[in-house]
């Protein structure tokens, strides 16, 4: 068996990452006592002495998982096979042609797993095993397989790690006869790639490697170059594990921080605190029912107003009820026609709500003369599609200004209506000019214009049917309706 010559020339890293792993670990001694020789503590340092940022100094994890020494990996990898052309695996037999020699297909899958111990941060040693299922170039089935031993280079101080390997294996194939049958050669390999170590027992690993074995005709010996690309997953074993810190006591209360609410003030049992009086009320709130709230003797709580309604609880007759001083209870409406009993002259009998006397919380009905003019006031007519008032209605509005000035506390809202016929924008606008010049009539008979109110309803609220002219002539009219009592003026002109 032939050595290559890639593998004289990488076989010396192995020897020469280990004496570094060594050399680094080494203390300097410096005999000059102006110079400053610093220690670096068990926190910043790794098990092999070497310094390294502490986590409370960098705990980024491009460091954070670096290797260690006496790590182990465990894991799996697959990849791809790129199979050489001159290969010597083949049972030979002079009774076939060409001795039974047949080239395999030029790339296929690779499956296997590794086993790996790192005595060094930069160097360690592999075992491996994989298989490649794969077919002849006449379609015959065989499985490449190899067994081989790695030495490890590797640059270990990042979680990213570059590294560089060389080992020797068995190099075979396992088939029928049909195929290439069984066979077996030496083998060397040699590659490189990169690990990532994701967390303290996870990495993920990808290679690259020429793994050469026997070229066909033996004299020719390790001639034939099959690369491989490889990607793994690992389970990192052995790594230390932080120490544990001494607990510490900030303030020197004797409680240790993980258990004191108070870390930098010394304080008392239970939670470390100094007594305090939170709410500034001169009690402690180790006696305080309400830390946070001012209060008074005995308890240190403020007066409670339960009901909100001004009077705290011991001066209120009604706690749970909102009321007014000095009872603190509320202002009753019996009858229940929003009259509170006080405003109220018939306290048991609920007011009629008809715009007349409604303040005196009463029943009542319409005067005859007002309820006359409360509705739809028959006999006002209007100039057709005009808002000027027929002579024939005067009469029925000079008797509604008299009845008004018998009644000179009632406001009225004078209300147009019209049939649907026409434009509703234009009848809207009509019967609003129509429900004010019966206004403007009234205030010229001496009635205060603040008593009056006007609204033009247009054809929006028929009473009787639009399809016939006596409907039509229904829904043309004006409605008063008593508003209530005018408390703006006191009486109309004269």
């Amino acid at each position: 068996m032939t050595i290559p010559l890639e593998f004289l020339l990488i076989w010396p890293i192995a020897g020469f990452v280990a004496e570094g792993d060594d050399t680094e670990a080494e203390s300097a001694t410096v005999d000059d006592p102006a110079v400053a020789v610093t220690t670096p503590s068990p926190s910043s340092t790794t098990d092999e002495g070497l310094a390294r940022p502490s986590r409370g100094d960098d705990d980024r994890w491009i460091h954070r998982w670096a290797p260690e020494r006496n790590m182990g990996e465990l894991g799996a990898f697959a990849g791809v096979f790129y199979t050489g052309s001159r290969h010597e695996l083949f049972e030979p037999s002079m009774d076939l042609p060409d001795q039974g020699f047949k080239e395999f297909a030029d790339v296929a899958p690779e499956i296997g797993g590794r086993a790996g111990f790192y005595p060094g941060r930069y160097y360690g040693f592999e075992a491996e095993g994989g298989a490649v299922p794969t077919e002849t170039t006449d379609a015959q089935r065989a499985t490449l397989w190899n067994v081989r031993g790695s030495v490890v280079g590797q640059l270990g101080r990042w979680s990213i790690t570059p590294f560089a390997l060389v080992g020797v294996g068995a190099f075979g194939v396992s088939s029928s006869r049909a195929a290439v049958g069984n066979d077996v050669d030496p083998s060397v390999h040699f590659g490189g790639g990169v690990k990532m170590y994701l967390s303290r027992t996870t990495q993920i690993r990808l290679d690259v490697r020429d793994v050469v074995g026997n070229q066909r005709g033996v004299e020719l010996g390790f001639r034939d170059h099959n690369l491989e690309a490889l990607l793994g997953v690992s389970m990192t074993l052995g790594r230390s594990r932080p120490a544990e810190p001494e607990p510490v006591d900030t303030d020197g209360d004797g409680f240790f921080d993980p258990d004191d609410q108070c870390v930098n003030e010394p304080g008392i049992a239970p939670s470390g605190c100094p007594v305090r009086d939170t709410d500034g009320d001169g009690f402690l709130d180790t006696e305080d029912s309400c830390v946070t709230e001012v209060g008074v003797a005995p308890d240190g709580c403020p007066m409670v107003d339960t009901d909100g309604d001004g009077l705290f609880d011991p001066d209120d007759q009604c706690v749970d009820e909102a009321g007014p001083a000095p009872s603190g209870c509320p202002v009753l409406d019996t009858d229940g026609d929003g009259l509170f009993d006080p405003d109220d002259q018939c306290i048991e009998q609920p007011e009629t709500a008809n715009g007349f006397e409604d303040g005196d919380g009463c029943p009542d009905e319409l005067p005859e003369a007002l309820a006359e003019f409360s509705g739809v006031i028959e006999g006002i007519r209007f100039q057709t599609n005009k808002a000027r008032i027929l002579p024939r209605s005067l009469p029925r509005l000079k008797k509604a200004a008299a009845v008004m000035k018998d009644f000179p506390d009632i406001r009225l809202e004078i209300s147009g209506h019209t049939d649907a016929v026409g434009g509703r924008k234009h009848n809207l606008d009509l019967s609003r000019r129509r429900a004010e010049a019966v206004r403007d009539f009234l205030v010229a008979q001496g009635i205060d214009a603040s008593r009056l109110e006007t609204r033009g309803v247009g054809p929006d609220r028929p009473i009787a049917s639009n399809d016939d002219k006596r409907g039509r002539s229904l829904n043309r009219r004006i409605e008063f309706k008593v508003l209530g009592t005018n408390t703006n003026v006191s009486g109309d002109a004269q």
